[in-house]
């Protein structure tokens, strides 16, 4: 069997072969050729609103070449700036091109059993593991095109598993850095808390490649056990020339709560899903994410909860910037499942345009299917508000630095939320240079 995808041979013995390199346990490369057939039977995800015909999901090269680095001090000073300082520096994963470059992980949490490292590795040592993972009840590879190429092809990802009544008490960090102009950056992500633990993962995703048609097709599964914490928070960067697809998914046992706190700042096309179930009772979510839309770039972002568990809380708040004629959709949905009582779900979604061609929709949706609970949303679209802008420009600012302080100010609730230091101050630049 042989299928094509936009001009790049991938067949049955290119990825046995690819596979039987990165030496990969058998499931994983029946996997793999399962995904390859399903390429070819499964439509493309349709985006309410979102229109992605002629979109580069599919062209690009395969196996980029990859630096690696002895220390931290041997990185570029744009990367070594994103890295946590002091006992934050501790427990950092470095990937270049898709390929591990550097990583450390204190003695201490290796003793306590807390695996941290690259998928290929992670499949090597722990396969049984990741098996007991990966793409089980989070997402599905026979989802839709994107993910059954995704199960075919992915060449990058981490693996994090935090054991049962372990506090990982100090970010652990994953640097993914892109640099080839015609990579396709395949990348699985896989975040393990067992019952009664908690870690905080943090993630930056950056290209500094302006040239060529990458792609980046993005995984995530984030797994909480019982009693356990998760707090996981993200900055996407990636240019101008790369298109995204971001598909980001949480289960959330008894007494568990995820949070999740995105700064979705790609500068290129981007879909984003965010799919959080839970199922436990008392189980809880709180997604915060922040995004700008700057030229004629067209986005769009679903933030989905799930209720199943009984006194089950969900909260979603989401902030978007649109300037200059670019288009972003942000889609909102709560539903609470017959049976969920006492659940409470709340969600806010607020978009500010800053031209008259640019464009934000903001579509807030709440679906109930049980009496006893609690829900409710809000959304609103509008432009800076020019009572704002006089105040401080009766204040001696400028009109543009004004415009900039109000723009923070709305953004800064998910900013803030960003639990290391230098990735916050890594966020706000990016703010900064796409609204000035």
């Amino acid at each position: 069997m042989s299928t094509e995808v936009t001009g790049v041979q991938y067949d049955s013995d290119y990825i046995k072969s690819f596979s039987k390199d990165r030496h990969e346990p058998e499931w994983f490369t029946d996997l793999r050729l399962k995904g390859l057939q399903w390429v070819e039977e499964l439509p493309m995800p349709k985006p309410e609103k979102t229109r992605i015909i002629g979109w580069n999901f599919t062209e690009f090269e395969h196996q980029p070449s990859a630096k690696s680095f002895s220390s931290l001090e041997d990185l570029p000073a744009k990367i070594k700036q994103l890295v946590g300082q002091g006992d934050q520096s501790g427990n950092v994963l470095i990937q270049h091109n898709g390929a591990p470059a550097f990583r450390s992980l204190t003695k201490e949490l290796e003793d306590k059993g807390v695996i941290f490292t690259d998928l290929a590795t992670a499949l090597k040592d722990h396969g049984d593991l990741i098996r007991k993972y990966y793409f089980t009840d989070a997402v599905k590879a026979d989802e839709n095109r994107l993910t059954a190429l995704h199960a075919a092809l992915v060449n990058s990802g981490t693996f994090l598993y935090v054991p049962k009544n372990v506090a990982v008490n100090v970010p652990i960090q994953t640097i993914y850095w892109q640099e080839n102009p015609n990579a396709g950056f395949i990348n699985h992500v896989i975040v393990v808390a067992e019952q009664g633990s908690s870690v905080t993962y943090v993630e930056n995703y950056l290209s500094t490649e302006e040239s060529g048609a990458p792609v980046a097709n993005v995984i995530t599964e984030v797994f909480v056990g019982d009693n356990a914490k998760v707090q996981f928070g993200s900055v996407d960067n990636f240019s101008e020339n790369m298109t995204s697809y971001f598909n980001r998914r949480g289960r959330v046992e008894n007494n568990g709560k995820l949070e999740w706190a995105l700064g979705q700042m790609n500068e290129g096309n981007t879909i984003s899903e965010n799919l959080t179930d839970l199922i436990g009772e008392a189980s809880a979510a709180d997604i915060k994410a922040v995004s700008v839309g700057r030229g004629d770039q067209k986005q769009n972002f679903v933030n989905f909860i799930r209720h199943f568990g009984k006194h089950s809380e969900s909260a979603m708040l989401i902030h978007g910037v649109q300037k200059d004629s670019a288009n972003s959709i942000f889609n909102g949905k709560t539903k609470i499942e017959h049976g969920a009582s006492k659940s409470d779900g709340e969600q806010t979604q607020r978009v500010l345009m800053l031209s008259d061609q640019a464009r934000g929709d903001a579509n807030p949706i709440l679906l109930i299917e049980e009496d006893d609970v609690v829900a409710g949303h809000a959304a609103s679209v509008g432009r800076v508000d020019p009572i704002q802008l006089f105040y401080l420009m009766s204040r001696g600012i400028t009109k543009e630095d004004a415009q900039r302080l109000v723009i923070h100010g709305f953004l800064a609730p998910v900013v803030n939320q960003l639990p290391i230091e230098e990735v916050r101050a890594q966020l706000t630049e990016v703010i900064e240079g796409k609204v000035q």
